[in-house]
């Protein structure tokens, strides 16, 4: 029997499930008996071409997306992201940001350099928690207002869109997409990198309403056009083939997934629960682990944490690797430790992870003891 692999908590590029890893191994060298691997076709042919077009029915039966919103299969991460955002929809005027973590203010200062990006509300005095709603500060002639539905870094995700906010909303989802069920009609615009609960990296994924799309500013490449690439199909430029492969075949174990009566991406919010609270649980009943963020607002998907004895932490993440428990160590900008709980991440893992984690509360001196 093969040796049991590591549970791997890494915010991102992050952990795939084991079943999709397999399939592509076994298909590397010929897919579906074609005589060639994915990576090696065209992407104009017929078999590439029927991947794609899976790929896309299948996300958007996972994301309940409805048909006038275009599915767009991009490169440059969330980061280009960014920028793309208001090259194609602000039209060079108003747009608002709502500040909640590291990945929306960069969100905000890169918009910045194409429009009037202004800071609808900020949690700078309040970190780990969402601005109240009434404090907000929305612009009536605002193109959208943007905000982060989940920080990776620092752990804080808004439970439901913002409501009566006027104009389009524009989200980031990419630490949580598919990990729960999510209102895409809510808003104009979501897109997220694809390396924490889609595949590998290398891929972007855009969900736009349609009606959004023809704006871009002139200074926008013609390949990062939102409009220019929904009207080829996500083929204007050569896509990234075998991420889009590898993203197709995580949609279909997405779509295989059972919990009780539940199926798909309900059935994986429901377990994505359950690794939350029980990981929450272990922290918060701890003397030496805690948890800085709202409970209110607290991530199902990135569990921030620090020891409250931070002597203890080259210590601790010793024996978690040790354990088989890797890729724990914070973001450099936060600091402590963050276990990362994507879709891929059984309970087994979570359960691995507070098992040490009491363990070394017990006797912190056990990990340098561990064989």
């Amino acid at each position: 029997m093969a040796e049991a692999r590591p549970y791997n908590f890494s915010a991102g590029p992050a952990a795939i499930p084991d079943e999709v890893l397999r399939q592509a191994a076994d298909e590397m060298l010929d897919w579906h008996g074609s005589g060639i691997g994915v990576m090696e076709m065209s992407h104009r042919g017929s078999h590439f071409g029927a991947i794609v077009q899976q790929a896309e029915a299948d996300v958007r039966e996972l994301l309940a997306a409805p048909a006038e919103y275009a599915v767009l299969f991009m490169q440059g991460g969330a980061l280009a992201q960014n920028a793309l955002v208001p090259l194609n929809l602000s039209r060079g005027a108003k747009a608002d940001y709502v500040l909640t973590g590291s990945w929306s203010r960069k969100s905000r200062k890169e918009a910045a350099r194409y429009c009037d990006a202004q800071v609808a509300a900020d949690n700078a005095d309040a970190p780990g928690s969402i601005p109240p709603r009434g404090t907000w500060r929305l612009r009536d002639d605002a193109q959208y207002l943007h905000y982060c539905v989940n920080e990776t870094i620092d752990g804080v995700e808004f439970a439901a869109p913002p409501a009566d906010v006027g104009a389009p909303l524009v989200a980031d989802v990419s630490s949580m997409v598919l990990s729960r069920p999510f209102d895409v009609a809510a808003h104009g615009c979501l897109y997220a990198g694809a390396q924490k609960n889609i595949g590998p990296a290398g891929l972007t994924l855009v969900v736009v309403r349609r009606d959004l799309l023809g704006h871009a500013l002139p200074a926008c490449p013609s390949a990062l056009d939102y409009s220019v690439v929904a009207a080829n199909g996500s083929m204007f430029n050569t896509p990234p083939t075998y991420a889009i492969y590898i993203a197709g075949l995580v949609f279909q174990w997405l779509k295989r997934q059972r919990e009780g009566e539940l199926r798909g991406v309900a059935a994986i919010a429901a377990r994505n629960a359950a690794k939350a609270a029980l990981l929450y649980g272990c922290i918060d009943a701890s003397s030496l682990y805690v948890n800085r963020i709202d409970p209110a607002c607290r991530s199902r998907m990135n569990v921030p944490f620090h020891l409250r004895d931070e002597t203890l932490n080259a210590a601790f993440l010793a024996g978690a690797q040790r354990r088989g428990l890797l890729q724990l160590k914070g973001h450099k900008t936060v600091g402590g430790m963050r276990a990362s709980i994507y879709n891929a991440m059984p309970l087994a893992g979570v359960q691995a992870l507070v098992d040490y984690m009491r363990d070394f509360e017990r006797d912190p001196g056990s990990a340098e003891r561990a064989s």
